[in-house]
């Protein structure tokens, strides 16, 4: 007890947003404090092992570039930890880079989950945040932090439609009363998409690119529909039948043909919650509207694209990177108003 009360009293409360893509924090009373690439680059060797050497934002600059003694990696897979040890190693570093001191920091933590997650997933994400030196570890739902987060009365007897898609996991739910009464996490978001765009030039013009220059495509020109600028981006990689590095030019149309697969996988789970929504509720999203969070939803015109197949307003929160990890903040900030909402 004593032990507890001396480490509460030099720690800091703060809600982690552990993504595929990237790691989000906020600290109690000072809000977002880190935003960094969910990538830890290892170095192994025969002498020491293997050692943490880069992450964050330093580590991705190394995605597709390091030696065979130097392994960048994604230890996030479809929103869950797919590697236990560099997760925990990436919490820590995290947390000690906040922080500044080694000992005497045991913050309560609350982490944000996708709602469709298994209790095998839950536990390793409890305990990767245990070993990285939370004091307590609390769990919250995706959709229910990005609602918090987006200002949403999801306390009230009313509807709330939200829809997160992020790196790995797109987040469909529908609040009310601090619950959730309908959601359904798919495993198709980001990362999807830039997959999608990979085989579509590896295809079309026989060139290998990565994962970064995907995600710059997507960037700069992708579209989830038609749009009437027609824009161009020259994307260098390896020719696969020549075997040397080539330029092409790929313009806005050819992504939105890239991605029109993954973009439908994902309105076709608005459509099944909205028609699993109760039809009380279902009457206030005709009011509220669907609000979209998560880096996923600044896809060019994807809001303009659900508008249009469902007829309801669709509302883009101001900003969607941070939405989540600000709910999950607020969870600490308003702990009695928000305490239902944590995950036993």
């Amino acid at each position: 007890m004593l032990l507890d009360l001396i480490t509460g009293s030099f720690s800091n409360d703060m809600a982690i947003d552990l993504g595929t893509a990237n790691t989000l924090v906020y600290v109690r009373g000072r809000g977002v404090v880190l935003s960094e690439p969910s990538v830890v680059a290892v170095k192994t060797d025969l002498r020491h092992g293997s050692r943490v050497v880069a992450v964050g934002s330093d580590a991705k600059k190394m995605l597709g570039r390091t030696p065979d003694t130097i392994q960048a990696i994604r230890p996030m897979k479809d929103g869950v930890i797919a590697d236990f040890e560099v997760t925990e190693a990436m919490l820590k570093h995290f947390i000690f880079k906040l922080h500044r001191r080694r000992f005497l920091v045991k913050p309560r933590i609350v982490v944000c989950i996708p709602s469709g997650i298994t209790q095998v997933e839950m536990r390793a994400v409890r305990d990767a945040a245990k070993s990285a030196g939370a004091r307590k570890v609390y769990l919250v739902a995706e959709p229910i932090a990005a609602a918090i987060g987006a200002n949403l009365p999801i306390t009230e007897p009313t509807s709330n439609m939200i829809v997160d898609i992020g790196g790995g996991t797109t987040e469909v739910a529908v609040i009310s009363m601090s619950d959730i009464v309908y959601s359904k996490s798919l495993r198709v978001a980001g990362d999807k998409i830039d997959t999608s765009i990979i085989r579509y030039i590896k295809q079309k013009y026989s060139l290998l690119i990565g994962e970064r220059t995907a995600e710059m495509i997507k960037m700069i020109i992708g579209s989830a529909c038609p749009y009437k600028e027609d824009d161009l981006v020259e994307v260098k990689g390896r020719d696969l039948i020549a075997g040397i590095p080539k330029v092409v030019a790929v313009r806005s149309g050819e992504v939105t043909e890239a991605i029109a697969e993954p973009v439908a996988a994902i309105l076709n789970t608005i459509r099944t919650a909205l028609e699993q929504t109760p039809p009380e509720l279902a009457a206030d999203i005709v009011d509220k509207g669907i609000f979209l969070t998560g880096g996923g939803s600044l896809l060019r015109n994807l809001d303009e694209v659900i508008r249009r197949e469902t007829a309801l307003p669709v509302i883009v929160t101001d900003d969607p990177l941070s939405t989540v990890v600000i709910g999950s903040g607020k969870v600490f900030e308003n702990f009695d108003v928000y305490r239902d909402v944590l995950m036993r």
